[in-house]
């Protein structure tokens, strides 16, 4: 249901959103790259001061690649929705109005993005226009019952990852990059340097943001490269050419 969200989502003009926490990140050295001689490796110190860690909520949207993110200390639920509800509504008001529907057709674009689940919320009886669909986790946050309901009267529909299944948020891709970019090769002694770095790094990626497409040109190389293998019985392993099987003699029986 999340690979349909991001591949159709879009273009039935729903506006698909996903949310993470990234950290914590430590008042520790960070390793990066390095230009050093041969034989003389880089050295970090060894010192660690506990200043205390940081994390950084964020909101994507892969089609655009625009990130909007916060830099915290604390990643409580009043903090997290206390961020979330804002930046959500704000991302509302920019989108195009919705399309006119009636009420069963707008229960039935609402129930569409539900079939086949196995544990989903139970939506409300008189819908508002379905205008977003977010990515979560499945963390006990994210699914409380105020803030469930919250999501729906904004139109919002979640669609939660499951247990082991955080790869299919594209957040943590982009969590990956802007803390690449901002913390290696840097020594970081308060929580506030690593959130300033983190959020100027953002703000810089969304000077010329990056769409991000799921699956895309990487996925499609895959696949034509299973089609050029040929799997060998028994094992991983594959051949480029088909293995030619060695016809066997039907044994011939005598004549009584």
């Amino acid at each position: 249901m999340i690979e349909a969200a991001y591949t159709l989502g879009e273009q039935l003009g729903i506006a698909v959103w996903t949310e993470d926490e990234a950290g914590p990140f430590q008042t520790v050295p960070y390793p990066g790259a390095s230009w050093q001689p041969a034989g003389e490796p880089a050295h970090q110190p060894h010192e660690y001061q506990r200043a205390g860690a940081a994390k950084l909520l964020t909101l994507f949207h892969p089609a655009s690649g625009q990130v909007r993110v916060k830099g915290v200390t604390r990643c409580t639920n009043a903090v997290l929705h206390g961020w979330l509800k804002p930046e959500l509504l704000a991302i509302l008001v920019a989108l195009p109005a919705p399309v006119p529907r009636s009420p069963a057709e707008e229960q039935a674009a609402w129930a569409v993005w539900q079939a086949g689940l196995t544990v989903c919320p139970s939506l409300p009886a008189d819908p508002p226009p379905l205008r977003m669909l977010l990515v979560l986790d499945n963390l006990a946050g994210h699914r409380t019952p105020a803030f469930v309901c919250w999501l729906f009267a904004q139109g919002i529909l979640p669609l939660y990852t499951p247990l082991g299944g955080s790869w299919l948020n594209m957040a943590e891709s982009i969590q990956r990059i802007v803390k690449r970019r901002a913390l290696d090769g840097q020594h970081p002694t308060t929580t506030d340097e690593i959130i300033g770095w983190l959020e100027a790094t953002a703000r810089g990626w969304n000077a010329a943001p990056t769409a991000f497409t799921w699956g895309g040109k990487r996925q499609a190389r895959r696949q034509r490269s299973r089609q050029r293998h040929h799997r060998v019985g028994g094992s991983g392993a594959w051949t480029h050419r088909p293995v030619q099987r060695v016809p066997v003699p039907v044994p011939q029986r005598q004549a009584a």
